[in-house]
Order: structure tokens, then sequence, then C-alpha cells
């Protein structure tokens, strides 16, 4: 694979460029999927192929082409040249890169079993198993468990010098509960709504899920949200889970804090950021209680990787300090927009796509507190688990989010589960009202594999770190009385 980015990159030097990076990248993946007794959908598919990014009269050009030789390295490294040749006619000013020393070597995720050596029947004797448990409740009238698998092996080299190869191996699955009647329906999910759980692991990662062992209280819990009541509206203190606490730091922090969205240079998908260049070192982003990472080292997340699709070491940083906005996720091209180097979140979905700026593993970093602590010390209010629905302007400031369950907190216990619970804030005064997160006993890492952004659209595997988190005063119920 050194002979043909090799020539891509001689290719793209001697048609001109002033700079010019390579990526080769095969990627596998399989879905399958049980529905209420039925093999719903056996999918396997594979890509391979190579993408010319080059700098040219100070613009960028673009490349690619499913044709992995050497002859069509050169033929793709001269479109990318010529290209960008075109696009210098229209830019505005010439691309600058930030400076990054010029990486070798080799990456790879941790699996300790591949799971695509694990037999189709064995996966679908797992998920009829779950299928099945999860009808243990005649409320229950429609099921789904679902397993996905993702190889990707690519490669990077760039006319600076970079040489890089790099293995990850995904693994998912989720299980879900449909109760209806009189024309309702609710849903309970797990071990996530929306694609379920997802890691930077193996077959063993499945295991550890125990699908079957959860459905009976998945089942159970779908059941009693269709006699549940639905919050009154008011404002509460909320206790919200890790699951639920992923999904808002990934839309109310994590695509805000893109660098290229501040900039206003991306906005064709989710719009762009109420934050400001001017906004670093003194926007109070939350509390005291609320320091955010972005990381892309984290063992296990499905944001991890060796080097971002730049050449740039993954890396940690502080996104938000202790309520206060210190950074934001960057690219070689974005970041000297603040006066600093990369700090590696440039990714493509794959070897047909450019690179855009993308969230790693953004993270709310775990506080002090036990769950049943946090509970006691509530004296009303509610806990909620798992996104059932959300929404958000395109600046990223205001939102409102649902969830699949929730339960009341009276004089600091659980009581009587609620239905779909649903709450809504502006992000800084949301943030600025958490007074408490649990401690890394209770911090996880959920996966998400479908983060879209960019036009034409691309899908990211992003992660975030969480733990149950404490708001005070929080609008509930919204649109009920």
């Amino acid at each position: 694979m050194k002979d043909i980015i090799a020539a891509a990159l001689e290719a793209a030097t001697a048609a001109g460029s002033t700079y010019a990076d390579v990526r080769v990248v095969d990627t596998a993946e399989e879905e399958i999927g049980v529905a209420s007794g039925v093999v719903e959908g056996v999918e396997r598919s594979d890509s391979f192929g190579l993408g010319v990014r080059a700098i040219a009269d100070g613009a960028w050009g673009f490349a690619s082409s499913n044709v992995v030789t050497p002859q069509s390295a050169v033929r793709v490294a001269r479109e990318a040249v010529a290209i960008a040749r075109a696009s210098a006619l229209v830019a505005s000013a010439p691309v600058h890169l930030a400076p990054v020393e010029s990486a070798h070597g080799t990456w790879s995720s941790r699996a300790e079993i591949d799971p695509f050596a694990i037999s189709l029947e064995d996966k679908l004797t797992l998920l009829f198993a779950a299928d099945e448990a999860l009808r243990s409740q005649p409320a229950v009238t429609l099921t789904k468990a679902e397993l996905s698998f993702r190889r990707q092996h690519w490669w990077f080299g760039s006319s600076e010098g970079a040489m890089i190869e790099q293995t990850a191996i995904e693994s998912g699955a989720s299980i879900v509960a449909y109760a209806v009647e009189d024309g309702e329906v609710v849903s309970r999910s797990y071990p996530n709504s929306h694609g379920g759980g997802w890691s930077q692991a193996g077959w063993e990662y499945v295991v550890g899920l125990d699908l079957v062992g959860h459905a009976p209280r998945v089942a159970e819990q779908a059941a009693a949200l269709l006699c549940a009541p639905y919050v009154e509206a008011g404002t509460r203190d909320l206790i919200i889970d890790a699951s639920q606490m992923s999904l808002q730091v990934h839309e109310s922090i994590g695509h805000p804090t893109e660098l290229d969205r501040v900039l206003g240079e991306e906005a064709a998908f989710a719009g762009t950021s109420f934050v400001t260049l001017d906004d670093i070192g003194s926007l109070k982003y939350g509390s005291e209680f609320v320091t955010v990472t972005s990381d892309g080292t984290v063992p296990g997340s499905l944001g991890s990787f060796g080097w971002d699709d730049e050449g740039v070491p993954a890396q940690r940083d502080y996104i938000v300090r202790e309520g206060i906005l210190q950074g934001l996720q960057s690219s070689r091209e974005t970041a000297p927009a603040i006066g600093r180097t990369s700090n590696g979140c440039m990714r493509a979905d794959g070897w047909n796509r450019i690179p855009l700026v993308r969230m790693t593993t953004v993270s709310l970093e775990p506080g002090t507190w036990g769950f049943d602590e946090l509970v006691a010390d509530t004296e009303g209010g509610l806990y909620i688990e798992t996104n059932n629905s959300w929404s958000i302007d395109d600046k990223r400031l205001n939102f409102q989010f649902a969830t699949e369950i929730g339960w009341e907190i009276e004089n600091g216990r659980l009581g009587r589960v609620v239905r779909q619970p649903n709450y809504t804030g502006i992000t800084p005064h949301f943030w600025g009202s958490c007074d408490a997160v649990c401690s890394r006993d209770h911090w996880s890492v959920w996966g998400l594999a479908n983060c879209g952004k960019g036009e034409p659209m691309q899908v990211a595997r992003v992660a975030h770190g969480a733990a149950p988190a404490r708001f005070r005063n929080v609008q509930v119920g919204v649109g009920r009385r």
C-alpha cells in the first residue's frame, strides 16, 4: 500500500501541489436484525478505495476512486490538483495549515474476539433468545434485537513525510420493546436507544451486555409505561442518567464547540454555533461542576484512534474547565484562527469523502457523588433515563429532550414511574444549573455510530463519557398541563 500512496504523492507534487495527503480505506460491515421472532435482515458490505487531498494555488482539491492501483492513484492525484486549481479561481483566501510533526507508525483498537469470526447461527441464536425474552409481557406487541459490527483498516501518507497504518474493530447491540394501547406507542431500550450500545471491541462486548438477561426488565418497564402518567408542566430538579447525559453533551457541547461551525464554515447540516472566537477563556458555559474534555485516546471508545485523518496524533484537550470555555475542536486549517495547533479532530467516514472537524470522545468529567447519595440528597424532582427524542436550534442554544422513562423523586427516594418525561433549556443556563455529577464508579463511555455532518452528509463514529448528573429548576413537561 505504501507504493500506491507514494505514487499518488509523487504525481500530486509533479502536478504542482504544495501539499497532498492520501488515504486508502478498507471497511467491512455487518448488520443482523430480528423483529418479533422473525429475521428482519442480514446485511454485509465491503468498501475499498483511495482518496487524495491536494493544495494547489492556495486552494483544496479532492478526488477519489474505488480502484486501488498505482495507475489509479496517479490519475486521482492529478484530478485532485486540477480541482484545486479550479477552486482557487473562486477562493477568498489561501489555505494555511498549522504545523504538525510527520507521523510514522501503526495503531490498533483492542478486540479479544473477532466478531466477524462468530458464525451467523450463533449471532441469530442470541438475537432470537433476547427477542423471545422481550415478549414475556403481553402488553409488548413489537420487539427488536440487533447486532452490528465494523472493521476498518486504513493507511495515510502525506507529502510532508507521514506514513500511518491503523485498524479499528467495533461492535454494537440493542434490544427494544414496544407496547401499544389505544393508539399510543411507548418503547424501552437497552443498553441505549437509537442504535443501542457501541464499543471499539470484539464479540466480548456483546457477551458482556447480557441482552437476554436484561430483556425481561426492559419488557416489564415498557408495559409499565403504558399505565404511567405524564409529567405536569413546571420546574423540577432533574437527575439525568449517563446515557441521556451523553446525548446532552453531544448536542449542546460537542457540536457547538466544533471550530468549523464557530467560523461559520459548516452550516448545511445541523447549523453553526452560538459560541464565538472571543468566548474562549471567558464564556461561562456551565457551573463549576462542569468540566468537559475532548479525548481521542480513551480505550474502547468509538472516538479513539492513533492519528486523525490529517496525521495529527490523538490527544486529550479541555473544552470546558470548571464551567469556563477553554478550547474548541479543530483541524490543521481551522486551528490557526484561535492561535493554536490542531487538537486532532479531523476525520472522514470513508475513502470517498474529504475529512471534516469531528468529535472524538467529548466527555463530561466525573464528579464525586454516589448515585444513591445523589437521589437521597434530592428532596423532590425527577430521575430520567434513555433518550426518546430531541430537538435543538441551528445555533445549538435552545433545546428540548425527552427520555423513554422517568421516576419521581420524593423526600430522597425514587417513586412512581412517569412516561416519556421531557425538559427544555438554553444551553449555558442549563449547564449553569448543574450542581452535582456522579463519580467515576458511575461514569461510562457511550458510543454513537451515526453522527451526521456535512453536505453530502458524512456519518462519524464518536463517543461521550458521562455519569448521572443533577440540574436544578429545569423546565419539564413541555406541552403538558
